[in-house]
């Protein structure tokens, strides 16, 4: 199992993370959901989570679910091989109804690593790119137009309730500031850079880079992430046979928190998790964008 981890899709590059224990997940179904059982990769990204439960348990089919073009590429050449076994269906997962029960559903939620290393996507502050941020890039809005045209206490709200950032008031009136002057910014180094100015010197140099909290807000506004993820969390139990599994990996405290509540209080569920499942420090190590990863998982009564 420990090669397992290692696996990553051949163009998208992406290692997914839990693999082991999205595996181990997956084993606790029923046999009989085992032996004739449909799991919805509710974030397929380049199949990695996927093609290791294909792999795993030979009896599985899967639906994949993703809106962006580039990973329903990517996955389509990974999982080519397991043939009628896979349906990839370009479809967010808040807009997704499947016509028959299913085993599993699970959603790996928040931005991919070929998404944020590929600069062109404006994800990354780390890497200079357009200020865009869509996960489906045939949709409207960007970063660039949402901070255009939203006033400053807007902007500062929105930064403050998806991004917790304690500066918040203080970097929307920077970012409001800069466009009245340029009108643009030209790109994600600068807003970062922007960002960072807001922060007294000594929070500067922390291990958390200054704009993370301030990208992560407006990605998930961009993207509507906590809204689709409470749809799913309303509408999948429905899509579980009795005995069925949901499982979530979530990246950030608005997520967990979400999931967390949505698994304690829904009369459907019972929960596997108490606790949310974390990554060894074996993948810590292997992969630093697992650190943050919380796996919650519950069951179909």
């Amino acid at each position: 199992m420990k090669e397992e981890s290692k696996i990553v899709t051949s163009k998208f590059k992406h290692t997914p993370v839990l693999s082991r224990e999205v595996i181990q997940a997956i084993s606790q179904l029923p046999a009989t959901l085992l032996k004739k059982g449909t799991l919805i990769d509710a974030t397929l990204g380049g199949g990695g989570h996927a093609s290791l439960a294909l792999e795993a348990y030979p009896n599985l089919h899967i639906i994949g679910l993703d809106h962006d073009p580039a990973a329903i590429s990517a996955a389509t050449d990974q999982l080519n091989i397991y043939g009628s076994r896979v349906k990839i269906v370009a479809s967010n997962f808040a807009d997704f109804i499947p016509k028959d029960k299913v085993s599993f559903i699970l959603a790996d939620l928040g931005v991919s690593s070929p998404q944020i290393d590929e600069a062109q996507r404006g994800f990354s502050f780390r890497l200079d790119g357009p200020l865009d941020m869509r996960m489906n890039p045939k949709n409207d809005l960007t970063a660039a137009k949402l901070i255009k045209e939203t006033d400053e206490k807007a902007l500062a709200d929105l930064i403050y309730k998806y991004g917790e950032e304690r500066f918040s008031r203080r970097i929307a009136r920077r970012i409001k500031n800069d466009l009245c002057v340029n009108d643009s910014y030209p790109g994600t180094a600068s807003l970062a850079s922007a960002i960072a100015s807001c922060y007294p010197p000594k929070f500067r140099n922390k291990r958390i880079h200054p704009a993370t909290k301030t990208f992560q807000a407006l990605r998930i506004a961009i993207n509507n992430e906590l809204e689709a993820l409470e749809k799913l969390l309303t509408k999948a139990p429905n899509w579980l046979s009795p005995g069925g599994i949901f499982g979530i990996i979530s990246f950030h405290s608005l997520e967990d928190r979400l999931v967390k509540h949505s698994f304690l209080k829904d009369e459907r569920l019972e929960r596997i998790t108490r606790k949310p499942i974390v990554a060894s420090s074996e993948e810590k190590s292997m992969n630093p964008r697992s650190r943050s990863a919380k796996f919650r998982i519950a069951m179909k009564i």
